[in-house]
């Protein structure tokens, strides 16, 4: 069974193996989407198409930034949708006005025999099409209706209605019939070319891994214990160093400014960070760095740190990982007090050079747009500087930069 959906799966760059395929099909086997018939308990039905859904992804996705691309196969491979302009539709749907979709009305609840009565399109593509249409034609909000995108009514698209095959826009699932689930695309953001969350930005981070057994001997072997036992004929427990990974990171965040509004976002590498680095150093900055950087935002004029006694206290092996915009004013990054807050007596870019030198892995992670960068002089600078070690905070990015850090 799902051949033809396994190679639909390739097709859209799903990495899924026949382990997969035959998971799924020993799921199937055991009945798991099997549920009792609501009329009569001794017979069985099969699962809704959202569960079903749920099961396939479960057996054949096992990694995240896949959602996306399993959604499309779903999609293809149950429908034939893939002709229709979904991020368009999506787009559309998002700039709906949320008091269309406002429930003022008591929720449509139809008899069996009236569900029968209303009209179906036979296929996913249609019903999208229809809804396609619709969004083009629609002008104000509709409650109680039978065609347009509102709230209530009997219409296939909306909220809080009763149709046996629609699609549910904004609300809450109700009778889970709404035909479409794997279109959705809740999963976008997963892509590899989408910012991160906290998990995503650790799962990216785990390149950066070299593992090593240092310390005192206080974790079980648990391996070792069975053969030495089984070799004895009696318990014989051995014991060994935790494995920990031995990568050094130093981590110099941009603070401040136009950083604020990535706020979140770095808070999310930071997180992730020091959830996945044993040895793992940071400190701020703002804009460029001069001659002092600090690790107490609440106290960086008064315990500032000298950047000579970065550079001294921090050795080469350690992974060097600039976090920022770098968008400034160029005079920030070329010259001699040109820094917005005080003198600096040498030029940022003085700075990031020795930075360079000192380090034998340093590049820079920048939460902009890469499609702007070409725009802002100091991006283009940096990079440069940077041999072009400048990634973007998505998963592809962190992905590229942990490869470089890695080797």
């Amino acid at each position: 069974m799902f051949i033809k959906l396994f190679y639909t799966l390739r097709t859209y760059g799903v990495p899924v193996s026949t382990r997969e395929l035959l998971d799924l099909n020993a799921a199937l086997d055991q009945g798991l989407m099997m549920q009792p018939h609501p009329e009569n308990p001794q017979l069985c039905t099969f699962a809704s198409r959202e569960d079903m859904y749920r099961l396939i992804r479960l057996c054949m996705v096992k990694d995240e930034r896949h959602f996306d691309k399993f959604d499309r196969a779903m999609a293809d491979y149950f429908e034939g949708v893939d002709s229709l302009d979904m991020d368009e539709l999506l787009a559309k749907l998002t700039d709906i006005p949320k008091e269309w979709l406002d429930l003022k009305l008591d929720p449509k609840n139809l008899t069996e025999e009236q569900r029968r009565l209303l009209k179906k399109y036979g296929s996913l593509e249609e019903l999208m099409k229809a809804l396609e249409e619709r969004l083009k034609e629609q002008k104000a909000r509709h409650q109680g209706g039978n065609k347009w995108v509102g709230t209530g009514g009997t219409s296939p698209f909306g909220a809080y209605g009763d149709h046996p095959e629609g699609v549910r826009v904004g609300g809450e699932s109700r009778k889970r019939s709404a035909a479409k689930v794997w279109e959705q695309r809740k999963y976008r953001n997963l892509d590899d070319d989408s910012q991160l969350g906290t998990r995503q930005i650790q799962m990216a981070l785990r390149n950066l891994r070299q593992f090593a057994r240092t310390g005192s001997a206080d974790e079980l072997d648990i391996h070792e214990t069975i053969k030495r036992t089984a070799k004895k004929g009696v318990l014989d427990i051995h014991m060994q160093a935790e494995r920990r990974n031995r990568v050094k990171v130093l981590m110099l965040f941009d603070v401040g400014g136009s950083m604020d509004v990535h706020v979140e976002t770095l808070e999310k590498l930071f997180s992730a960070a020091k959830n996945e680095f044993k040895t793992l150093e940071f400190f701020y900055f703002h804009n460029c760095l001069y001659d002092y950087v600090w690790k107490d935002n609440n106290r960086r004029h008064s315990a500032p740190m000298p950047t000579f006694e970065l550079l001294n206290k921090y050795g080469r092996e350690y992974r060097v990982i600039f976090v920022g915009d770098a968008s400034m004013s160029p005079y920030e990054l070329m010259t001699v007090g040109g820094s917005v807050e005080y003198m600096n007596n040498e030029a940022g870019i003085v700075w990031l050079k020795r930075v360079l030198e000192h380090f034998d892995k340093v590049a820079w992670l920048n939460p902009e747009n890469p499609a702007y960068w070409q725009y802002t002089q100091t991006i283009v600078e940096i990079k440069k500087l940077f041999d072009n070690k400048m990634y973007p905070m998505t998963l592809h990015g962190v992905e590229e930069m942990t490869n470089y850090m890695a080797r």
